[in-house]
């Protein structure tokens, strides 16, 4: 079968197509046809060897797909071949950058009537990520501000429509004035285009926006010094969802800046909570169905065939995307 593989660690330019044996359903898994393969940050850092739970090289790339049901293993009940799924696997790295995935049943989601299966790739990781942070996590509500951090990326889109869709006032802050205004399209009422603002200056745009009350929300998908600006900008109660440190750098912080205000700073790791149990499948299904019916939009801004992942792998470092980027496998 098709696939692209890494055979050592580096730049996109190690992402190279290679034909390789065809993986077979074991026990309790389901073997995915991959039609759409989503591009995410993490799929970045196992290139990079940059990922901790990323193994050694050889290694097919990809956590997240949708597809459809090509044969199912030992035990497996519930699905049919032909069955459109999606797909979510950051554990045992079935690899979705190929055209067939073998992944256990527990991560694999039937999908609704009217779905497209491009934009069913892309809810795996970045949608399930702002849903849970949001929805579990921080319990967001009609009556909060949220901030959204990075707003024009994959997870920041989800996050602002999911955070508009539950009543609450949204401030989107993007890295220019492009991006900001995009944002605002998926439901932010105000905007931050932090490119014109120094970091402590960012913190006073949110403060002045708040009328100096600060957010309830923030959801910091950037880490590093961002961090630290995060809870400067949260309010008193407020909770702070750290989610990702894509600035690769430490995040410090003065711990006057949260515990005076009774703040919470609630961390979220996508594959660690799958380790210790979390099933995805009943929020995914919510998701789908949500989109499904048109009450999120998923924006895709960049597709490509498989065999040019490593430029949709420079297409994700540039930091110019706005949405998701995906991969087409297959027909």
């Amino acid at each position: 079968m098709r696939a692209v593989r890494i055979d050592e660690f580096g730049g996109p330019e190690v992402l190279v197509p290679v034909e390789v044996p065809e993986p077979v359903a074991g026990p309790g898994q389901v073997l995915v046809r991959v039609v759409a393969a989503g591009v995410n940050r993490a799929d970045a850092l196992v290139r990079a060897g940059s990922y901790h739970r990323a193994g050694r090289p050889p290694l097919i790339l990809g956590v997240e797909g949708a597809g459809t049901v090509a044969a199912v293993g030992e035990g497996v009940t519930g699905f049919a071949v032909g069955q459109r799924v999606l797909a979510l696997d950051g554990v045992n790295a079935p690899g979705f950058y190929a055209e067939l995935a073998a992944v256990p049943a527990t991560q694999v989601t039937a999908l609704p009537d009217g779905l497209d299966l491009t934009y069913a790739a892309a809810l795996p990781v970045a949608w399930l990520s702002a849903w849970y942070c949001l929805r579990r996590l921080a319990k967001v509500t009609k009556e909060d501000t949220v901030v959204v951090k990075a707003a024009a990326g994959g997870v920041g889109t989800a996050a602002v429509q999911i955070a508009a869709e539950a009543g609450a006032r949204v401030i989107a802050l993007a890295g220019s004035a492009e991006k900001a205004a995009w944002a605002g399209g998926f439901g932010a009422r105000d905007v931050v285009d932090t490119s014109r603002h120094a970091e402590d200056a960012e913190v006073e745009e949110v403060l002045r926006l708040t009328g100096g009350r600060g957010a309830d929300i923030v959801l910091d998908t950037v880490g590093g010094r961002a961090l630290g600006r995060s809870l400067r900008e949260a309010g008193h109660g407020g909770r702070v969802v750290a989610l990702a440190n894509v600035a690769l750098e430490p995040s410090t912080i003065d711990t006057r800046d949260f515990y005076p205000k009774n703040i919470s700073i609630l961390g979220f790791q996508l594959t660690n909570l799958q380790i210790h149990g979390y099933d995805p499948r009943a929020d995914l299904r919510e998701l789908a169905d949500r989109v499904a019916t048109g009450a999120y939009r998923v924006p895709i801004e960049t597709l490509l065939p498989l065999q040019e992942a490593r430029a949709a792998h420079e297409r994700l470092e540039s930091r110019d995307n706005r949405g998701k980027i995906v991969l087409a496998v297959g027909g």
